[in-house]
This record gives C-alpha cells, structure tokens and sequence, in this order.
C-alpha cells in the first residue's frame, strides 16, 4: 500500500470533500486481492518511531480556514506495514489468497522486513528465519546448497519464491540485499502456490523485491566477518512522476575474502534492478537481478554414517572444516519479472506476471562415509556442472461482493512452470581413505566432465479460492482447490534419446477458517496438501522403470493469534502425514506404502514489550515419526534428522542512558536428533548464543549506523545437520558493518 501525506490549510468546503473522498476511497478499495493488494490492520510504530494522536475535532481559523492533520489514504498495490517493534510486517502474501493480515490469516504465517535482516547481519536465507523462528531448522550454514527444515521437513532453495513466482529465487542459495521481505508460510501449500518444483511440503518461502519509497534513499554499507570476509553494499532509491508514480530501486552487493573456518573462501555478486509504476487503476513492475557466488573449502554432505557405527563422534570446533580444501562451487543465476495489475471495475481486478531464470552452477565435492567407531573414512569425488532454463508465470482475476449479507472475496487464477536443466558429471568412488581424527583429502582428483543427462518439468495448473466473510468480517471461511498437472522427462546426453517421461494430475482441496472471538483474538483452523514429483521404481522391482503420480501431503491445523497491541503471540497444533514408496515384500512392487507423520505444538511471540524492548521468538514441539515402514525394526521410530524440541528467543534493548545504542542478544536451543532409522544413533543437543549492538547517531546530515555481532559466543562445538550430514556447526564469528545514508 503506498501511502499519500497531507497537511495544509484548505477552505472548509474544500477540506470536507477531500476528508470524504478519502474515506471512501479507503472503503472502496479495502477488498480482499491477489499478490500486491494488502489488507493489514493499522500500522504499529517501529522501533524508535513516535505517533501523535489525532484530535477528534479540527479547529477551524478565523480566514475559513482549517488545519487538517496527516490523512493517511492507503491504495493498492502495497505491502502490509510493520508490526510494533519492526522487526515483522502486520500480514503477509498468502499465494492464492493475496496479501493478508495475520489475524485473518488461517495458516501460520510470518514476514520477516528487511530491517529485522539487516540488524540481524542475515546475508542468506536461514540466517534471516532461522535465528529465531522455533519451527524452522538450518541444517547447516556452510553447504553449497541452502536447506531448511519447516515443521519437520526439508525444503530448499530451489522451491523458494521470487515476487510470488516458483523457480525465480536465486540457485542454490537466497540472498537478502534486495529483499524487503522474506515470507514464511508453515506447512504444505500446493491450493495456495501450486506444486513446488522440488516439491517441498513443510513450507514456503518468498522473497519480495524492494521497492522505491516516496522518500529519496542512498545508503552505503561495508561489511565485516571473521576471519577476513569484506564487503560492500549499495541501496538506491527513487521515486519520480507528479505523484510518484514512477519508481526505481538499485542493489549492488560485493563480498569476497575467507570466512572463520579452516580453508575456506566466499565470494558474491549481485546486482538488482526493480522498476515499478503505480496509477490509479493499474500497478506494473519489472525485476532484474544477477547474482555470482564462488565457494573454495566448502561442501554439500558432511558424513554419512556405515551400519558398523554404533557410536557418533565427538563434533570438533566448527572452525575445522568437513570439507577438502580444492572442493569448490561457483553458482550463477540471471533473473528477470514482470508482474502488474489492473482493476477492470471498482471490485475486479485483472492481474499477471510471468519470469525467466537462466543459470547453473559448477562444483567438485566429496562425500564421506564413516565406516567404523575407530574413525575410519572412505571418500568419494564428484565433478558436475549444469545450466538450465526456466520460465514462471501466472494470471487470474480477483474480486468481491455481497450476497445476502455474507462478502464475498474470490480468486479464479492459472499458472505454469516449466524447467530444462542439462548436467555434465563425473565421479570417483572410494578413491581416498582417511581417518576423522586425521583428516587428508589427498589430492584433487581429476575428473573431466562428461555429458550425462537433461530433465524437464512442467508444471500447470487452476486453481479457484472464495473467502466468505459474515457477522462483520467475524466469521471468515476460505474453500477453494487446485487441480495440478506434473509433467516430467528425462533425456540422455549427447544424443538425446528419451530415458523416462511421465505426466500425472491431481486435485488439491483447501479449507481455512478464521473466527474473531475478539478484536484482538482470532481462532483459526484449515486442512490443506502438498504435492510431492512421484519417484520412479528401481531396477530390481517388478515395475522397474513405473514413475509413480505425484505423492499427496496433508496437514491439519487448528490455532489461535492474539494481539495485544504492541505484542503478538500464536499458538498452533498441527499434523502433517507426508508418503513415502518402497518395494513391497511380498509383490516386490514398488508403490507408495511407506508414511512420515509429524505432529506439533508451536507457540511463537513477537513486537515490543514496552518502549525500547522487542523480542521475537518462540518455542516448537515436533513429534516426528515413520508410521509405515517395510521393515519392523523402523515401524514407530522417530524420523531421523528432526529435533523434537527448538526454543529460541531474540531480544533488542534501547540504552536510555546513550541515545542511540541498542544491545541485542539471541539464545537458541536445539533439541537431540536421531541420526538412523532405528534411532540407536543420537546427534546431541546443543545451544547457541549470539550477542551483539547497534548504535545510531549522525555525521552532518547524514545518519549512520554501526552494528556489531558475535555469533555463537561460546564457541560451541556441535553437529548442525539433523544427523552428521550437515557438518560442524559455525564456530565464534564476529560480525561488523558500518551504513551511511546521503
């Protein structure tokens, strides 16, 4: 929502008109919309910022004139403001279902803004949500692919979203320069964001670009962290046009040098252009970025685990690193979305976007085995390198009214996804042998690159919503579905022949309700799917080759939010029943018998407690379990890789005694995993702390913020992966960065 400031001397008349035109805009266009339309409750102040209360009666001068105080018009096209203490927005994007407040939410949702991710020093993804949300867990910081588990699954990268599309996010790894939001939505999604390409189920990720505020902005940041890693990040923004219709947001990022651990060295690039247009009736915009990251020291597996194991070692100081020092990725990514809007009528609006990524990455990695209690390890090499395509989009039409004394907000949309990827591989197994206490790599293997394979996805699909709102929007009630088309191919390469191929459809139902006990209490409950690509049978059963359809997710979710005003706590129950295929004994046919189940209670807190004092965080139980299982020493067993328990809690402390210091401090605590599937094998607990502060003052004109962070104070040693395939976790870092405005 874009917002327009008045405060002038007008002619009574002429001040009444406007006062009445203004109400009624805002009445008129508060409707339920697709991605870009809010609907959020009135906006907090953040962190530091003061209001003024409005006084029920304008006093009028002695010329006729009246003084009107600042008259805040709220239009389409906009995000939902930041909650008490800044750190997270009012609403959200909810897919299918627009922009939404979270009290009339009926999913666990949560917008991190940017300022939370800048004071958090959060360069990626899961240093931006997993810091301090208990229903999220990043396996490891370190890997060449960012994962992060959601409510008990895995999701990764590759099934983030960019401005609302699949498949538009950065490869590998999301970063967060040119970010203003990073969106959560907890559990499956397919009825709200259509099937992810990798098919995540345990949430959805969205990054939303930044825009140009009406406020001129130049900002410079240079950055800091352990041992030598430097960077630079500049922000522009500007508005042009009679009423700022035009706007324009540049990002330039460029870090490189060697991070806290042993041989290893990051590099990144990014540049992003977003361009955008608001009228009256109509909303377009247009976002570029291209992003460059080099990784040398670095891996994608940790250590896998022999049957002879019967022991799980001691994690070292994570300043010691799991991977060979000549194992290296570098990742490209080349981006560009078009989105815009259009209201056909005062309750209709037409809306569209469509995105092109183009990019891969090129990597030689090692995986490890620990093959007994002595420390023993074989290590395999791999060399791949891939480039691909893909094309998102989406198009549909909003709108809303009243029948019978219930409104009706509805939602009738299409989409597509579609994906080549073409990889080069070559890989050496067991061609080194070390021990953990003694590691050595040996020498890089030389593994030329060999043409092996293309896949192809296309996703399509329709969906409908309806949102029915009765007994003054107390009572709301979402129905809708998506009927989903997966179609997938796999080539073999240089000659292109056809390997495998298969397309399946599925209907996808989605139930949410939303009941206002209170103004500031809301009680919500849904039952929603996810859809997961199907896996083809192996080889040595009896329907080798059979791609079976795509695997159904469901969740059942009941919760209650409420506001207090400046504090905002949510408490959620959850089961979440995700299948899995195997071999049958009897048959040896390969179908989907297997299930995971994961049952949960989440209670998470947000704003400021009182002025100067924020917190954010939270405390989740996960109940992780396979429920079906082929073998009977696995029937029962908890889900390996899951911890049953994560609190963690942020808090930020304005200093009254020094105007502009604020302290800030994060605890975090992570539950034991099981690290087998007959959970013989444990991976311990461990907690983590990070301290650090932030002081505001100015240069001349020009205002300047200092931050400075510790992370992981104590130097813990600990295994971050859900078992040992995430490595060590991250030793001491420290963390610095100066940001100048002109």
């Amino acid at each position: 929502m874009y917002c327009l400031t008045a405060r002038h001397s007008l002619g009574a008349r002429t001040a009444r008109l406007l006062l009445t035109t203004a109400f009624a805009s805002s009445f008129a266009i508060g409707i339920t919309t697709g991605p870009g339309m809010a609907q959020s409750r009135t906006a907090k102040p953040a962190a530091g910022e003061k209001t003024e209360k409005t006084p029920k009666k304008q006093q009028e001068n002695e010329d006729g004139t009246i003084n009107l105080d600042t008259v805040l018009i709220h239009g389409k096209g906009g995000k939902p403001p930041a909650y008490a203490g800044g750190q997270v927005a009012t609403g959200s994007g909810v897919g299918l279902l627009g922009n939404k407040d979270v009290m009339d939410t009926p999913f666990s949702t949560v917008s991190y803004t940017s300022d939370h991710v800048k004071n958090r020093e959060a360069q990626d993804i899961g240093a931006a949500i997993g810091a301090t949300d208990p229903s999220v867990y990043v396996p490891s910081k370190r890997t060449i692919f960012e994962t992060f588990y959601i409510r008990g699954f895995s999701s990764s990268a590759d099934d983030v979203l960019f401005n609302g599309l699949a498949g538009m996010a950065p490869n590998m790894r999301g970063s967060t320069e040119f970010a203003d939001r990073i969106e959560v939505l907890k559990g499956p999604s397919t009825f709200l964001y259509g099937m992810p390409p990798a098919g995540s189920v345990g949430g959805i990720v969205s990054l939303v670009p930044k825009r140009a505020e009406d406020t001129p902005l130049t900002r410079l940041t240079t950055s800091y962290s352990s041992d030598s890693l430097w960077g630079v990040h500049a922000d522009i923004g500007r508005r042009f046009g009679e009423n700022k219709e035009w706007g324009i947001r540049v990002n330039g990022v460029l870090r490189d040098g060697h991070t806290a651990v042993d041989d290893e060295k990051h590099g990144m690039k990014i540049g992003s252009v977003g361009l955008d247009w608001r009228g009256e009736r109509a909303r377009f915009s247009v976002d570029y970025y291209k992003q460059k990251e080099d990784m040398d020291g670095v891996n994608y597996f940790g250590l896998s685990l022999s049957p002879a194991v019967t022991q799980i070692p001691s994690a070292r100081n994570g300043k010691h690193s799991l991977a060979a020092p000549w194992a290296f990725n570098s990742t490209e990514t080349d981006a560009v979305v078009l989105r815009g809007e259009v209201d056909l009528t005062d309750s209709i609006t037409a809306y569209a976007a469509v995105g092109r990524r183009s990019g891969g990455y090129d990597a030689l990695i090692t995986s490890q085995t620990l093959l007994n209690n002595a420390g023993d390890i074989s290590v395999s090499a791999t060399r791949q390198k891939t480039d691909g395509t893909q094309y998102s989009g989406e198009a549909g039409l909003r709108g809303n009214f009243a029948l019978g004394g219930v409104t009706h907000e509805w939602n009738l949309s299409a989409s597509g996804f579609k994906s080549r990827i073409e990889f080069e591989t070559n890989a050496k197994r067991n061609f080194w042998n070390t021990n953990y206490n003694d590691l050595d790599f040996g020498p890089a293997p030389d593994l030329p690159l060999l043409p092996n394979g293309a896949i192809e996805q296309h996703l399509s699909s329709y969906a409908f919503s309806d949102t029915m709102k009765a007994f003054d929007d107390r009572l709301q009630v979402t129905v809708g579905a998506r009927y989903q088309n997966v179609k997938r191919e796999q080539f073999y390469l240089p000659n292109g022949q056809l390997a495998s191929s298969y397309e399946s459809s599925r209907l996808t139902p989605g139930i949410g309700i939303v009941y206002k006990a209170t103004d500031s209490i809301s009680l919500y409950a849904n039952y929603i799917e996810g859809l997961s690509p199907g896996s083809t049978a192996p080889l040595n059963a009896a329907n080798s080759g059979d791609i079976l359809k795509p695997y159904k997710t469901t969740q059942y979710e009941v919760g209650a939010k409420w506001d207090m005003g400046s504090v905002t706590t949510s408490l959620a129950l959850f089961q979440i029943e995700k299948p899995s295929a195997y071999i049958d004994p009897a048959t040896q046919i390969y179908d989907v018998y297997g299930e995971q189940r994961n049952r949960g209670v989440e209670l998470s807190v947000y704003g400021e407690i009182r002025s100067g004092l924020r917190l954010l965080g939270g405390i989740a139980y996960t109940d992780a379990k396979v429920t079906k299982s082929d073998k009977a020493e696995t029937q029962g067993r908890h889900a390996t890789g899951v911890p049953s328990v994560m609190a963690k809690l942020g808090l930020e402390y304005d200093v009254g005694t020094i105007e502009g210091l604020t302290l800030l401090g994060n605890i975090s605590y992570t539950g034991k995993r099981y690290a087998n599937n007959t959970n013989t094998l444990t991976v311990p607990d461990f907690t983590t702390l990070d301290l650090g502060a932030r002081y505001t003052t100015r240069i001349g004109d020009n205002p300047l913020t200092l931050r400075a962070m510790v992370q992981n104070v104590t130097n813990e040693s600990y295994w971050a992966g859900g078992d040992l395939s995430g490595g060590y976790g991250a030793p001491r870092t420290f963390l610095f960065s100066a940001t100048m405005d002109f």
